[in-house]
């Protein structure tokens, strides 16, 4: 069996909050309760389990969303409706602004505990694929 990402833990102030922020920006559903964790699956099967832990322990960590480009400007409008910054980079140095890499879209915000979230229509290794590398 080829090794897949099954699921990963994030942790969040509110495990809740969280799992609905993101939920809502990607149009995805919030699943049920198990134990400890929220879930949000993705649709290639992978499970983000929002975990609610101090806030004072939670780390920075960085969640990159492969999409099609109508569910970037699905997703894009869900955040600008909801007034919230996004930015060209991961640095968030470029407010305001979205990218174009790889001849995609791309775009930085983040979640309600602070992790640097990503939506991107082209992976970043696209240029490659084209060139059957």
């Amino acid at each position: 069996m080829p090794v897949e990402l099954n699921h990963t833990i994030v942790h969040a102030r509110d495990n809740r909050e969280s799992a609905a922020f993101l939920a809502r920006i990607l149009g995805l559903e919030v699943g049920a309760e198990w134990g400890p964790f929220v879930p949000v699956a993705t649709s290639n099967g992978v499970t983000l389990d929002f975990a609610t832990i101090p806030a004072e322990s939670i780390v920075m960590q960085h969640y990159a969303f492969l999409v099609s480009d109508e569910e970037f400007d699905a997703a894009f409008a869900r955040i600008e409706e909801a007034g919230l910054a996004y930015y060209a980079d991961p640095h968030l140095k470029q407010p305001g602004e979205i990218n174009h890499h790889h001849g995609g879209r791309g775009v930085y915000f983040l979640d309600p505990a602070g992790h640097g979230m990503e939506i991107i229509t082209r992976p970043y290794d696209s240029h490659q694929r084209a060139d059957g590398a």
